[in-house]
């Protein structure tokens, strides 16, 4: 199943933004599936995941500001983002663990936070 994230953009600090990854198949039988970021010559790193039970994770620095959710019916994972800090720009991508294991990363959608 390939997936794509959209919904990247400019907004200034204290705004919200919520991404959207659309799979081409279902997403029903994916265990789990999360959000990562790569910020301007940074590495990048896992912001949230959730399993197919709704069990969420995420990285310390958006806890309490970032909700990871998934529609199964609709085979879209979603990132409500709120409080938005400079600190939070970069690239976002959708995964799923093994694909991230090797290496494996699809288009990513950007996000520009301005102070």
């Amino acid at each position: 199943v390939q997936l794509q994230a959209s919904g990247g953009g400019l907004v200034q600090s204290g705004g919200s933004l919520r991404l959207s990854c659309t799979a081409s198949g279902s997403i029903r039988n994916i265990n789990y599936m999360g959000w990562y970021r790569q910020p301007p010559g940074k590495e990048r790193d896992m912001v949230a995941t959730i399993s197919s039970g709704g069990s969420t994770n995420y990285a310390d620095s958006v806890k309490g500001r970032f909700t990871i959710s998934r529609d199964n019916p609709k085979n879209t994972l979603y990132l409500q983002m709120n409080n938005l800090k400079p600190e939070d720009t970069g690239v976002y991508y959708c995964n799923i663990p093994p694909r991230v294991v090797v290496g494996s990363w699809g288009q990513g959608t950007l996000v520009t936070v301005s102070s």
